[in-house]
């Protein structure tokens, strides 16, 4: 697979990585052990060199599955992990403060058995922690070895700056799809301007895109789109609407809505590095296979506009819960 680099501090990943997120939290039962390392193996002999976890996935359980995966071939590839919430639970609020970020990098070393965090995520902006104090401590970690490169999570364009003054910033790491575009409005001028790279998550729209999804299923439990506003059933209704342009143009071409909504993202900038998740190695081998996607610029005119005048029904998040800080 080809190589893509993350900003301008020297960060090579493959062009498409792999979110392992969905193999231990968010959308039910953990994977199977087993399974789930098979997958990540799976995914580095097609090419994936590029591995996204966080604390917040089931408290540190998916840093150790990647860590145990990857671990034959640690030094073959690039692990991002991710610090930012209070305990490393997502619903107990943020918590950024330095001897927090200091202990969430001493536990993901040893999780992912290893001597360095190839890059290492700011989960979510903290209102109360200055950005510049975040971004310190991080810049201790690299010179003490323990960090190789800075990132951040759904910021916006004053918190970037902000960090990038003290520490450069390698990566943002952002919801951006064909279900999600604000972030062309709102970061990537700035990404650009600066030199980060760009790392989708939910390049898929948690799987709305591919077309599996309609207003008859049911989610099971402990699948946290239950909870989203955009999943809602009436809502997945009417944004079916985009899926169906999407699937037209698919079929158009021969590939899958997903290889579709991925190459898609792949045109659109040379440091967008997309992170899918799958618990299925056919469906890994799908994603992959995006990379081999190529588009015209006909083609992107011709999607933008079939996709112009579909209106998203839904906010991506309940109120209070997870909520992006842009902005700030």
């Amino acid at each position: 697979m080809d190589k893509r680099q993350l900003g301008r501090t020297g960060l090579e990943v493959s062009a498409i990585g792999l979110g392992c997120m969905g193999l231990s939290y968010g959308y039910g039962p953990p994977t199977d052990h087993a399974e789930a390392v098979k997958l990540i193996r799976s995914a580095f002999d097609q090419g994936v060199t590029f591995f996204d976890t966080a604390e917040a996935y089931s408290q540190g359980a998916n840093e150790a599955l990647v860590g145990e995966a990857l671990e034959p071939v640690r030094d073959q590839v690039v692990i991002a992990t991710k610090f930012g919430f209070q305990d490393g639970n997502a619903m107990k609020g943020v918590d950024s403060r330095p001897e927090r970020i200091r202990r969430v990098a001493e536990n993901a070393l040893r999780h992912l058995r290893t001597d360095r965090i190839d890059l290492f995520y700011q989960h979510r902006v903290d209102p109360n922690v200055p950005m510049e104090d975040v971004a310190g401590t991080v810049q201790a970690l690299i010179a003490e070895g323990k960090v190789k490169h800075f990132g951040l999570s759904e910021a916006g364009e004053g918190s970037i700056r902000r960090a990038h003054a003290v520490q450069p910033v390698a990566a943002l790491q952002s919801e951006y799809s064909l279900f999600w575009r604000e972030p062309e409005k709102t970061v990537m001028p700035v990404l650009e301007e600066l030199g980060i790279g760009f790392v989708p998550f939910s390049p898929l729209g948690k799987g709305f895109l591919t077309g599996k999804i309609d207003e008859t299923t049911t989610f099971g439990k402990g699948d946290y789109r239950n909870i989203f506003p955009r999943f809602q059933e009436e809502n997945r209704r009417a944004n079916m609407a985009l899926v169906d342009r999407i699937g037209e143009i698919a079929r158009a071409h021969g590939v899958t809505n997903a290889q579709i909504a991925l190459a898609w993202l792949l045109h659109q900038k040379p440091y967008i590095v997309p992170i899918p998740g799958t618990t299925k190695l056919s469906r890994l081998e799908e994603n992959l296979g995006a990379a081999r996607v190529s588009l015209s610029s006909e083609d992107l005119t011709a999607i933008d506009e079939a996709l112009s005048g579909v209106e998203i029904v839904g906010e991506r998040y309940p109120a209070g819960i997870m909520r992006d800080r842009q902005g700030r």
